[in-house]
């Protein structure tokens, strides 16, 4: 079993919503990823989500795309990727971190070498992308041998079909994407990523992560009223593009800071209303 499970078993009898963020590895500077991280966790964040660059990330929005563009010029890769984590387990050996990319880097590095050198490195669990659940099943069993889970996204245009085959083989959470789009773009309806979460829920029983255009605080508690986890990446990343380089860290750290004492009380105010 990977960190994932546990970790939103306690929240939840905490009755707590997740907090889950997006950096993308090697960026604003390779040597900042590890100590971002801390800091991430040192916010409030329960689960880290790493980014591994990629040339053609073709889910995310303008500002994702250039944090893997800054990534790959400093020559970041894989291997780094899981260098990072291995690093921060030194220290951090309970919290979650589940690599976020594409196919194309796995397949390329084989999918059983893949999987060993992640779990090896600390890795609870991966979101690829372009990895639809009907056409990896043999990745996922290969993830959920050796401990840890496979991530699938979820959309407002998701079959049943899709939403059944996540139910069969999904693992940790599921993400649902609040919006039709990229990273970063547009505005939730709340009211309609409600229902589509109940919906999710009568095949899907693990918990719901919700991403893609939460930006700030009061959207935050919004989707934590429906959902198990909230997800924010792009925000994180221009709040560090508009810092000098140095103050990174620390910008990272004061947004996620402010975004888990609103979720917390919000949790708070509704189990005083109980």
């Amino acid at each position: 079993m990977s960190r994932i499970e546990p970790t939103f078993a306690a929240l939840a009898a905490q009755k707590r919503t997740a907090l889950i963020t997006f950096i993308t590895a090697g960026d604003p500077a390779p040597e900042l990823t590890v100590p971002l991280m801390h800091s991430l966790v040192a916010g409030g964040v329960d689960v880290l989500e790493l980014g591994v660059p990629f040339s053609d990330p073709m889910a995310e929005g303008p500002v994702i795309q250039r944090a893997s563009e800054r990534a790959l010029k400093h020559g970041v890769g894989t291997g780094d990727v899981l260098g990072y984590v291995r690093e921060f387990r030194r220290t951090n050996t309970t919290t979650p971190v589940v690599l976020m990319g594409y196919a194309n880097p796995i397949e390329r590095m084989g999918q059983e070498a893949f999987v060993t050198a992640a779990r090896d490195a600390g890795v609870d669990g991966t979101i690829v992308v372009d990895y639809p659940p009907e056409e990896c099943e043999e990745f996922a069993r290969l993830m959920k041998e050796n401990g840890m889970d496979t991530i699938f996204l979820l959309a407002p245009t998701s079959t049943e079909e899709r939403i059944r085959q996540v139910a069969k083989v999904g693992g940790g959470f599921s993400y649902y994407v609040s919006l039709k789009g990229v990273t970063g773009a547009g505005n939730i309806d709340i009211a309609e990523v409600s229902r589509r979460i109940e919906h999710i829920r009568r095949d899907v029983k693990l918990p719901i992560g919700v991403g893609f255009g939460i930006r700030d605080a009061a959207t935050a508690c919004a989707i934590a009223s429906v959902a198990d986890g909230v997800v924010i990446g792009s925000r994180i990343i221009q709040e560090m593009e508009n810092a000098p380089q140095d103050e990174a860290v620390a910008v990272a750290h004061a947004f996620v800071a402010t975004i888990r004492q609103a979720l917390d009380e919000r949790s708070a105010a509704v189990g005083r209303s109980v």
